[in-house]
């Protein structure tokens, strides 16, 4: 089995450890100095020819890139013979998303393409692993090399600024803090590593290292800091005028902030059944275990 990671964040790396630890239990040769193959590729079309060279004889591509470049990237592999791909999700399920959403850089297009090659015969699936735990770690998941382009990557921008001590908790429709589903990138990178062995891939692997509501997670924050944090409560009219204000105003970055806070408070980041954690032997990490470990030198 040939599998290629796309991509060179933080991610990526945590995916292209597991799978060379977990699954071929031997090492390989930033990502050469740790060990892994690194190949320099260029993704536009005009390169079609040496990408899908360059994608040959894989049997999964694991993308962690996204926009043009990963609608490039699966053309050249289902050209190349790839039989299975998955796409960078990497969060909420996709059926919750809304049609025009600001969060998205692509994935809908990237699961219409995926669709159309699968009656050709590639396998896909959409790794759904709720909120990254690294959200919450000192510096946000920007230091830990996640999500650099998002607008929304450093510590603050998402619930919970730790180092400050302030939280924002966003409450649904029904009046409830909202819940979210959670996995450390570590993790994520396990349960895709276990995947691979899965004989048929459906449209969805969702996993889970813990479900909280938002109010639980900030308790959890505070324990750990030994401190209380000023918290703000946002229902679904609040969160509503807060995004009206910022795009007033112009401030991308606040826009981002507050549509995700509205998504979470929707729903878009939970789920109730995380089928993968049934299909394989992985025992992920809880969130207030990692989050101590994470502030515990802090």
């Amino acid at each position: 089995m040939r599998v290629a990671v796309a991509g060179s964040n933080g991610l990526a790396y945590s995916i292209a450890h597991a799978i060379s630890t977990l699954t071929y239990h031997q090492p390989k040769p930033h990502l050469t100095a740790r060990g892994f193959q690194v190949v320099v590729v260029n993704y536009a079309v005009t390169h079609r020819e040496n990408l899908v060279f360059k994608l040959a004889g894989l049997s999964t591509v694991i993308s962690v890139i996204s926009s043009a470049a990963q609608i490039d990237l699966i053309d050249a592999a289902a050209q190349a013979g790839v039989r299975r791909f998955a796409p960078a999700e990497f969060e909420g399920q996709a059926a919750l998303r809304p049609q025009r959403d600001a969060l998205d850089r692509g994935k809908r297009a990237a699961l219409d393409r995926l669709q159309h090659y699968q009656t050709q015969g590639m396998q896909y699936t959409s790794f759904v692993c709720g909120i990254l735990y690294e959200r919450f770690a000192p510096g946000g998941m920007i230091a830990k090399g996640i999500g650099l382009r998002s607008g929304i990557g450093a510590e603050g921008d998402y619930l919970v600024h730790i180092g400050q001590k302030k939280a924002q908790i966003p409450y649904g429709a029904n009046g409830q803090p909202a819940t979210i589903s959670m996995t450390s990138a570590e993790d994520v990178g396990i349960f895709v590593a276990a995947a691979l062995g899965l004989p048929q891939w459906p449209p969805e692997l969702r996993m889970r290292g813990d479900r909280m509501n938002a109010s639980r997670l900030v308790d959890i924050a505070e324990a750990i800091r030994a401190v209380q944090f000023e918290k703000g409560q946002y229902n679904p009219e609040s969160m509503e005028s807060a995004l009206q204000l910022s795009i007033n105003s112009g401030e991308i970055q606040a826009q981002l902030r507050a549509i995700a806070l509205i998504a979470t408070a929707e729903g878009r980041f939970d789920f109730a059944t995380p089928n993968l954690n049934s299909m394989v032997d992985v025992t992920p990490k809880r969130f207030h275990a990692w989050l101590q470990e994470a502030w515990q030198n802090h």
